[in-house]
């Protein structure tokens, strides 16, 4: 096994509005260290959200899947200088050259900025694939934009646990690897078909698991977010 130490919790912070995601944020203040915004959020609030929660004393994961010509995705980059986000997404498949201009514009505008490359969409699976008239298996497709990304400048892959000891066999051990698509034990899969519970993801080798709905639906999602930071232990 090539479990990290420290596999950190990102919580999915997909709220209906504002007020609720930063009531919500507050009980877990001093516990939590990770917030993942996803395009749901930042398309309501941008940037001046992720600043309040900068504040807050979070880590800023913004999952924004970034996929158009190399340029336009460099732009984008350049514009989120004026907050410290920690992590951010983009498509592998939008190819090599769009990876190299992300890879520059970090360098230039944020070099402590951690770009992630989205292999295959943790939703998705072989039938639909095969849909998009891509017939290799999911794992050759995700180890194949794993490594276009990785050796174009990108620090890290996002993509499901059930790939990761692949990933953890193939790419450089330094390669930082985000999987989404986790569910504690008992919870609710919801459209997600690729799926691991946090502590199979640790041992696999996981930096980062991403979990949203689990907390967000919780009875008590404080209580929820310290059992699983336990599980990690």
């Amino acid at each position: 096994m090539n479990q990290h130490k420290h596999t950190e919790l990102i919580l999915a912070l997909d709220c209906p509005n504002r007020t609720e995601a930063l009531k919500l944020l507050k009980t877990m203040q001093g516990s939590l260290k990770w917030v993942k915004i996803g395009l749901q959020m930042f398309t309501a609030y941008g940037i001046p959200l992720a600043k309040e929660i900068k504040a807050m004393g979070f880590n800023i994961f913004l999952d924004l899947k970034l996929h158009d010509i190399p340029n336009t995705v460099a732009k984008a980059i350049d514009s989120l200088s004026e907050v410290s986000i920690d992590l951010l997404t983009i498509h592998a498949i939008g190819g090599s050259e769009m990876c190299q201009f992300a890879a520059k514009a970090r360098d230039a505008s944020n070099p402590n900025l951690k770009l992630l490359a989205v292999t295959v969409l943790t939703s998705m699976n072989q039938a639909q694939l095969e849909q998009l008239n891509i017939h290799t298996s999911v794992e050759s497709q995700v180890q194949t934009l794993a490594k276009l990304s990785t050796q174009s400048g990108i620090d890290g892959i996002v993509a499901s646990p059930l790939e990761l000891a692949m990933l953890r066999s193939e790419l450089d051990p330094s390669t930082l690897i985000v999987t989404p698509g986790i569910r504690p034990r008992g919870a609710d899969l919801n459209e997600q078909k690729r799926v691991m519970t946090p502590e199979e993801a640790s041992k696999l080798g996981a930096n980062f698991i991403v979990v949203g709905r689990p907390i967000l639906n919780s009875p008590n999602p404080s209580e929820t977010v310290q059992s699983i930071l336990k599980s990690l232990k």
